[in-house]
């Protein structure tokens, strides 16, 4: 409800919309179609995450992990999104669609947000290299959220964050 409202929803834990089981639903159609499967599943403990990974995990067990929490939107939680740049002045990173605040009091800084996916990537590089002996790949479903999920992907390819915000946008429910 607070993207529909255009309020910064940050860790909020609000449930799932109507709209968010629909998109998942989905999904999880779509991955079913493909012939995807995934050898693990994680979640961020969030409800909006947590619902989602249910119901696309196909009833696999879902690992809730705080790692995969949103970013700390510190005073901006619960803001209008249009209040971000009156509320931040020159403290943003102005992309093409979106205005990214960058360091309001208690908010998680992207290069914090970069460590904190660095650090899960070498849990799960550990945890997954040590429950498979057969040196196979291994597919993993992270179920996580916008800000996050970006900066994941940074840490995984080892890409500058301010490149990903300014091309890659994460909409719910898209893989």
């Amino acid at each position: 409800e607070d993207n529909a409202a255009g309020i910064l929803n940050g860790r909020r834990d609000k449930p799932l919309t109507e709209l968010g089981i629909q998109q998942a639903k989905k999904l999880a159609a779509s991955i079913a179609s493909s012939d995807l499967t995934f050898d693990a599943v994680y979640s961020s403990p969030l409800q909006r995450a947590a619902k989602t990974a249910d119901l696309v995990s196909s009833g696999q067990t879902v690992e809730r992990l705080d790692a995969l929490l949103e970013r700390d939107f510190g005073i901006m939680t619960g803001v209008p999104v249009a209040e971000i740049s009156s509320r931040c002045g020159s403290d943003v990173f102005q992309t093409a669609t979106i205005t990214y605040f960058l360091s309001p009091e208690g908010a998680e800084t992207f290069p914090q947000l970069m460590d904190r996916a660095r650090k899960l990537l070498q849990f799960l590089e550990a945890k997954h290299t040590a429950t498979n002996n057969e040196g196979k790949d291994i597919s993993l479903l992270l179920v996580t959220h916008g800000d996050f999920g970006k900066m994941f992907y940074a840490a995984y390819y080892d890409l500058d964050w301010k490149d990903v915000l300014n091309d890659f946008h994460f909409g719910n429910s898209e893989v």
